[in-house]
This record gives C-alpha cells, structure tokens and sequence, in this order.
C-alpha cells in the first residue's frame, strides 16, 4: 500500500488529477513527469507514516510550476483549489531549483514540509539518474557529459548533512546510498568533469 492507494483523501484525488492533466506531454529524466511526480509522493509516504495530504498533493505538483506559462496565475488556481500550505510548498521547491542554476546554491532546511518533499524529489531524481547511467552501457560516459549535476554533488551532500536532523533515519539512508553511489562514479570521472 501507498500513499496514493484507496482510498485516499479529497486533496490528493485532486491533485492527482490535476497533476495528470498539468503533466501530460511533460517528461522528467527521459520519462513522463506524472512518474516523477508520483515517486516523489510515494518516497514520502515510505518514510513517513500518515503524511499530511497537503505534502502529498504538493509533492505530485511540485514541478507544475515548470510546465505552465503564468506563475502568478497558477499560484492563484493552487491556493483556490488547495488552500495556502500546498502553493507555499511548491513555491519553495520552485525556489531551491531555480537556486541550482545558481554558484553555491544556499542549503534551507528550516521547513520541515519543503526539507521532506525536497529530500525525496532529490533521492527520486538522483536515482532516476544513476538508473539512467547504468541502461546507457556507460556509468562513466553518461555523468562525464553531465558536468552540471555532478558539479553539484557538493551542495546535495551538504544538503544531505543538514537535512539529516529533519529527515527520518530511513529517508536520510536513503539520499546517503545514492549519493555514495555517485560518489563512486565521481571518483571515476575525468578531473576536469569533477570538480
């Protein structure tokens, strides 16, 4: 059973629905981002018992804001439809990616709905990635053309050090293992590929 079998309550049904709907077309690691969306949800929902429907429905949304093209409007549509907690949780995962694009991304790990949903959309999306690596033949090819995610790997193991205090002890395993593993490719890699 997860977080999003039967039956489930009203908020998640709909943003399920409004996920599917906001999603469709969209793909996350080479695969359709309802996917992502709903691993996230499920990750939370196996490493936290009775997870408030509001981190649920924001974790199956999460990445919307991406999809559409006014902010202000779907931020609008979110808080109509779901009240303030589930837009101020995407709006901060919104913030922490676009703060990636950025030289040394801040680590915010005070809230602890957006350090949880962050926490399993990074132990989603990393593993997608090593997944992604191990089915191209080539480990080490696949993260040598992605100098981008692995120049970050430092910030995700700082993130990972300060999440670990708000995180369930599983949940923090659990980016541990993948980010080990990455660190075992990184290892590999060509100096000028990690850095």
């Amino acid at each position: 059973m997860t977080v999003l079998s039967h039956p489930r309550p009203r908020l998640v049904n709909q943003a399920l629905r409004d996920a599917q709907r906001w999603c469709a077309g969209h793909t996350i690691d080479d695969r359709p981002a309802l996917a992502h969306a709903v691993r996230v949800a499920v990750t939370i929902g196996e490493h936290i018992p009775a997870p408030a429907p509001d981190l649920i429905a924001a974790a199956l949304l999460h990445d919307v804001p991406d999809f559409v093209p006014s902010h202000e409007e779907l931020y609008r549509t979110l808080t109509e439809a779901y009240g303030p907690e589930v837009p101020r949780i995407i709006a901060a995962l919104q913030a922490e990616h676009q703060a990636l694009d950025q030289p040394n991304p801040p680590v915010v790990v005070e809230d602890l709905a957006v350090v949880l949903a962050s926490t399993a959309d990074k132990i989603v999306a990393l593993t997608s990635q090593l997944r992604r690596a191990r089915a191209s033949g080539d480990v080490t090819e696949f993260f040598s053309r992605r100098s981008r995610l692995v120049a970050l790997l430092p910030y995700f193991r700082e993130y990972s050090q300060a999440a670990r205090a708000h995180t369930p002890v599983g949940m923090s395993a659990a980016l541990d293992v993948v980010l080990n593993l990455l660190d075992q490719v990184e290892s590999k890699l060509p100096p000028r590929v990690a850095r």
